[in-house]
């Protein structure tokens, strides 16, 4: 079977860190030949995810380029989450300084080498903002057939988190959504309505600690951080947004899974940035996104717990 080429795209983030965790276990397992790691302002400024993103790979020894990406939506100003991920984006234990040079590309220019160098179609997992995908699709058209899908966590077919209607990434740069919901690429989307019931819970934190590497006693304190936030809310766990971008590609058998034509709105007062499906085919359009409802919670966490002890 042949390595899926990945390119990680995301803001990290303790659930986007978690996220590229199962990326480099799936790699060392065989399953991903991770092409590049590009970085997006969203949940903290560029500069802030670029250093998390340098200091994630050096922790997780993942061998792959890491390259700036957009600082600023494509038409808007950045919005950040320092209440979900502390000031740093990636509050709690301390990591490794950065190992490895960052890339004297951009995301973009790095997005593009590798699609031209790679033999097989290169996936984009994207775990932010989709403001350098949409960047790449802009600015490179002729490239489009070089991708082979791309999935994303990002949206909320019946609710949104940061707004009523809206989902923190998708409203971040709904302009950027837009381009990549209309691209006609093959898209899955991990929106809140599977990513609000992945969670991770107490029990599994103590799991994670038990295993005893130099990794897991970091994930279990991105755990109690981010569950932190998360219990004040009313959360029974950890929610992990960002491993199901991931995992549905590891094991798409724990998710369930519909076919939607999705509209992203880049306007209006109280829904800009809204993931609208069309669940009735009202529109007679055809659904250009592979949607995840729901997931095995159990079989979930413990695919992560074994990742984790892929670090020994």
């Amino acid at each position: 079977m042949k390595r899926i080429p990945l390119i990680l795209d995301g803001d990290p983030g303790h659930d986007d860190a978690i996220a590229w965790l199962l990326a480099e276990a799936g790699r060392r397992r065989g399953s991903f030949d991770i092409k590049a790691v590009t970085t997006v302002g969203g949940n903290v400024t560029l500069d802030k995810t670029t250093y998390n993103a340098l200091r994630i790979c050096t922790l997780l020894g993942l061998p792959a380029p890491v390259a700036k990406g957009a600082e600023h939506p494509l038409t808007a100003d950045l919005m950040n989450a320092p209440s979900v991920h502390g000031e740093s984006g990636l509050d709690g234990p301390a990591l490794p300084e950065p190992g490895i040079e960052l890339s004297e590309l951009t995301a973009v220019e790095l997005m593009v080498k590798v699609l031209k160098e790679s033999e097989e179609p290169v996936t984009i997992v994207s775990t932010g903002p989709l403001t350098n995908t949409a960047a790449l699709l802009l600015s490179h058209p002729e490239l489009k057939s070089r991708i082979g899908r791309i999935s994303l966590m990002g949206g909320g077919i019946g609710f949104g988190n940061w707004t009523p209607a809206a989902e923190f990434n998708i409203l971040v740069d709904p302009e950027a959504a837009d381009v990549v919901f209309r691209s006609g690429l093959p898209l899955i989307m991990a929106g809140l309505d599977v990513t609000e019931r992945a969670l991770l819970q107490p029990e599994d934190f103590s799991r994670i600690k038990e295993l005893n590497n130099p990794v897991s006693g970091i994930v279990w304190q991105w755990l109690e951080f981010f569950y932190e936030f998360h219990r004040k809310l009313g959360y029974a766990g950890a929610p992990m947004h960002d491993p199901c971008a991931v995992m549905v590609l590891l094991h798409p058998e724990l998710f369930t899974v519909r076919d939607y034509y999705v509209e992203i709105e880049t306007g209006g007062e109280y829904c800009r940035g809204a993931t609208i499906a069309d669940k009735r085919r009202v529109t007679g359009r055809e659904p250009n996104a592979k949607c995840i409802m729901d997931l095995d919670r159990d079989g979930f966490a413990d695919r992560i717990i074994e990742a984790i002890g892929e670090f020994t």
